[in-house]
């Protein structure tokens, strides 16, 4: 891929997300590239670039279980960020709208998953109410409810992946996978 021959979105092919076996692909362990993901009815939902796209994928696929079905890979050999930048910019372009990942949730695609977001009323008045200790044991509570949600999502999208969450980031009440 060069500066000026890389291909168009339009002009790949649609990959499956996941394979027959349930799991996230391995074809782009390790590689670097620029990747478009989108959502069951090949709507496209984020564009992103990666130094490990495999591993992009998969935080991807937890955070937004139901907006990852299929996409489309530019993998560069010779990696330089300007031209992936611009390579995301083209394909976004291309979209005639900005994708919701890129955009209004860009967030939730990109960002750790935040269980203090998810607590329940009762939750917050017990986070308010105790002190540091306390608040970490909750923390770490609610981001293990949020976790099982996340498991139960994966399930029923047939991921047999192995997803395994950082536990240090839990006492922050955070989920991203180690």
């Amino acid at each position: 891929m060069s500066d000026s021959n890389f291909s168009k979105l339009a002009d790949l092919e649609f990959l499956p997300y996941l394979d027959s076996q349930g799991e996230v692909t391995h074809q782009f362990d390790q590689k670097v590239g620029v990747y478009a993901i989108f959502d069951q009815q090949q709507v496209l939902q984020y564009v992103g670039l990666s130094r490990d796209i495999s591993l992009s994928l998969r935080q991807h696929l937890v955070r937004q279980p139901e907006g990852c079905y299929w996409l489309k890979v530019a993998v560069s050999d010779r990696p330089n960020r300007t031209l992936l930048e611009t390579i995301r910019a083209a394909w976004i372009e291309e979209n005639g709208t900005t994708p919701i990942g890129n955009g209004v949730d860009e967030a939730l695609w990109n960002q750790p998953i935040d269980a203090k977001a998810k607590m329940t009323p009762e939750e917050q008045t017990a986070y308010a109410a105790t002190d540091e200790m306390g608040q970490i044991k909750l923390l770490k509570q609610v981001a293990r409810r949020v976790e099982a949600e996340v498991f139960a999502a994966l399930q029923a999208r047939g991921v047999t992946t192995a997803i395994r969450f950082d536990p240090k980031l839990k006492e922050e009440g955070l989920l991203n996978l180690k």
